[in-house]
């Protein structure tokens, strides 16, 4: 079930909105604001990946410490999160 949100727009945002779905071959307002809300979303998880991949290479993630205990120890079950 989807839920509805109405938002409101200058009329010049308006305009770019409907040309978009215009030209850009969405079926709709909504379609072109949830394609927005991907794009959005895709942004933000590259950022935390490279969040992720930093602490990592510096050494202070925590998948740096599971991987190191795993050489180190040979387990994965009994790896301590603390």
């Amino acid at each position: 079930m989807r839920n509805i949100v109405n938002i409101s727009l200058p009329r010049t945002l308006n305009k770019v909105v409907e040309k978009e779905v215009k030209e850009g071959g969405y079926a709709s307002k909504s379609e072109f604001f949830r394609y927005l809300l991907r794009l959005w979303k895709e942004k933000e998880l590259a950022h935390e990946l490279n969040e992720d991949r930093k602490e990592f290479e510096a050494g202070s993630g925590k998948e740096r410490k599971r991987a190191l205990y795993t050489i180190n120890y040979g387990g994965g079950t009994k790896w301590n999160q603390t």
